[in-house]
């Protein structure tokens, strides 16, 4: 398995972060059982001194430099994204793909419908780069805005019904694709540090969709639990 972690700030994560991607890869260490590698253009972390992804400080000293690969950036979304995925996908021959993008686009790009229209075309880019690609994608968490604009959250929810939608359509045999469950009983206060980004509890609790996921739908790494 060469697993991409495909994502926005949630997913680079923030300079002294472990991340949800460090969760993840310790969870594939202990319950996977067969050679996997961790692939991707990027290693480093937003750093808020320079506004850029810049920082190599992750809060995990056992965390190899090797596992820190991603296709993550701050301010990202499927419209960002989605043209560089075939170059990626090809360039680290990545076969397993977990996705968690939709609330940058939704916030500052395009709506639902627009949203849905570019997974569509991220996953033409991957797919001819691999057409026996996989993927595990995660619905948008509501965060902070959501709860607090009505109009922004509706469109949360909508997007995520066509996310769903998308999904079943593109599933195929010889390419899977898997929808997570959004985390049960997600709670701003205590999974997130500022109502979007994750907590030590959140990055856990993502991790765990993913996981859980995997498990579930191809009998790949176990249950999460820590």
């Amino acid at each position: 398995m060469r697993l991409m972690f495909v994502g926005d700030s949630m997913t680079i994560g923030s300079a002294g972060d472990l991340t949800w991607r460090y969760r993840m890869w310790q969870h594939l260490c202990a319950n996977y059982g067969r050679p996997f590698r961790v692939v991707g253009p990027h290693h480093e972390l937003y750093d808020p001194a320079t506004d850029a992804a810049t920082s190599l400080d992750y809060g995990a000293a056992d965390f190899p430099e090797h596992a820190r690969a991603h296709l993550a950036g701050w301010g990202r979304g499927w419209q960002h994204l989605a043209p560089l995925i075939g170059d990626a996908v090809r360039t680290h021959r990545a076969d397993t793909l977990l996705i968690s993008l939709g609330l940058i686009d939704l916030g500052f790009y395009t709506n639902a419908e627009q949203t849905a229209a570019n997974v569509r075309h991220f996953f033409a880019g991957a797919r001819a780069a691999n057409p026996r690609l996989r993927a595990v994608l995660l619905p948008v968490i509501h965060n902070v805005r959501a709860r607090d604009e009505p109009e922004f959250g509706a469109e949360v929810v909508r997007f995520n019904e066509l996310l769903a939608k998308t999904v079943a359509d593109l599933d195929q045999p010889g390419s899977p694709l898997l929808l997570a469950s959004l985390p049960e009983g997600w709670d701003m206060v205590w999974d997130t540090h500022d109502g979007t980004h994750l907590s030590a509890r959140g990055e856990h609790r993502l991790a765990g969709a993913f996981a859980d996921a995997m498990w579930q739908g191809w009998e790949v790494g176990g249950l999460y639990g820590h």
